[in-house]
């Protein structure tokens, strides 16, 4: 059997547990790219402490030229960049699978669309899902999905990343999966100030269960799948996010909710809470496209302290009733 190279770029922690586990796939060599890699005896990386990289994982500081697949797995305002440079180097038509999370900042564009623009003409795929980094690299069961606008592709690489304990499930709906993807960032960390303030679990249920309401609206507004939401990259996701202690951005809502400020938080981290720079983006695109989204707009609206907790309360509940 001819050995597959899969190559991925960024050795952050899911970039780090995505090495993991394709390096199980079997006849498997992944490359890792790393900005600043280490020595090939060093087989534990800071970004996730204790998981030791596989043998057939190897480091690097080059951009491949040849791979059967690359998984880009870098953060999302750093993708337009770092697609530039891959794309120099990368050989035609080898697919590129996009691994991050939310919009671009400047231009709310969603990761493929960038792509589109910086690697034009080359096959490219998502992957999305509820997936904590630990968990699978430590080869704890999980399951996410993979969508591309080439069906054919999205089920070719789906099989081709499948493992017995990471289930790849492929799909076409390429809008629904990455807007999910971002907008669930959000609504963590509005479920986490629901939670910080001692709201109670009635509020984080009903939050969570009306911003996945709001997320179909956006979905169908730009051409994606309302029931896209209802799965792994939608509702499995959000689920997730918004309860998981490993959380990023639940837990950053949840110290907001405990009165601490944005800057304050974000001073004592060294990882990204992606929702904090995609809710303005993720506002803008709604509004353009006239999406009802009264949950995104008062999380953003409340990170950008234009709004207290009370007021962010009361633009909530006080709305007039509706139809669900």
């Amino acid at each position: 059997m001819n050995q597959r190279h899969i190559a991925i770029i960024g050795a952050g922690a899911w970039g780090t547990a995505l090495a993991c586990a394709t390096a199980r796939i079997k006849a498997t060599r992944v490359t890792l790219w790393m900005r600043h890699p280490v020595a090939p005896n060093v087989r534990q990386l800071p970004r996730l402490p204790g998981i030791t990289l596989p043998e057939n994982v190897t480091t690097t500081g080059e951009f491949p030229a040849e791979a059967d697949c690359v998984l880009l797995v870098v953060p999302v305002q750093t993708v337009r960049d770092v697609s530039t440079l891959l794309e120099k180097t990368l050989n035609p038509g080898i697919p590129v699978i996009i691994c991050c999370k939310g919009l671009e900042q400047k231009t709310s564009l969603l990761p493929l669309s960038i792509l589109a623009e910086t690697m034009p003409n080359r096959p490219t795929a998502v992957l999305s899902g509820p997936n904590f980094a630990i968990e699978v690299a430590q080869n704890l069961p999980a399951a996410a999905t993979l969508a591309s606008a080439d069906f054919d592709l999205a089920k070719s690489l789906s099989h081709q990343l499948n493992t017995s304990f990471f289930r790849i499930y492929a799909s076409a709906d390429v809008i629904g999966v990455q807007l999910a993807g971002a907008a669930k960032n959000v609504i963590a960390i509005g479920a986490g100030v629901t939670m910080g303030a001692n709201m109670g679990e009635n509020a984080r249920a009903a939050l969570m269960t009306r911003a996945l309401a709001e997320l179909s609206r956006l979905a169908e507004a730009n051409g994606g799948r309302a029931s896209t939401l209802a799965g792994l990259s939608g509702m499995g996701d959000l689920i997730l996010t918004c309860t998981g202690a490993g959380s990023r951005n639940y837990s950053l809502g949840l110290e907001l909710g405990q009165g601490k400020s944005l800057q304050e938080i974000l001073a004592s981290r060294t990882t990204v809470a992606e929702g904090v720079l995609t809710a303005p983006a993720l506002l803008q695109r709604a509004q353009e496209q006239h999406v009802r989204t009264p949950i995104i707009e008062t999380v953003t609206r409340f990170l950008s302290e234009e709004i207290t907790l009370d007021e962010a309360r009361t633009r909530l509940l006080e709305r007039p009733p509706t139809i669900e």
